[in-house]
């Protein structure tokens, strides 16, 4: 009884509709209200099937989401530390160069 109180109006409607239409001749009211109501727990459980699948694949997509966003952010970390670091080689050869020139000029005018 409690799955008959969550179903709507429009299932109701729905249900009775399929089984006036499969309805046979010389078939009873009675027995025409009972495949309604067992069409209305079809619909319903295949409502909730498809209920329960929506929420399963917005789950899933929910956590690409992640897992792309974290892979991204990994990349982004590794490539500023990549980026860093040769930044750092980068200057060293020519805080090298520049030490050097200052040693030589410094060598040749106390010469």
């Amino acid at each position: 009884m409690a799955a008959a109180k969550n179903v709507s109006d429009e299932t109701k409607n729905e249900a009775m509709k399929v089984a006036k239409a499969t309805q046979k001749p010389g078939q009873a009211k009675e027995q025409t209200k009972l495949i309604a109501a067992g069409i209305e727990k079809g619909i319903a459980e295949y409502k909730k099937q498809h209920k329960n699948k929506a929420r399963d694949r917005d789950k899933a997509r929910k956590q690409d989401i992640k897992a792309k966003a974290r892979t991204n952010k990994t990349v982004e970390n590794d490539t500023s530390e990549v980026t860093a670091k040769s930044t750092n080689a980068h200057l060293l050869p020519w805080g090298l160069l520049v030490i050097s020139w200052i040693g030589f000029i410094g060598f040749s005018l106390i010469k």
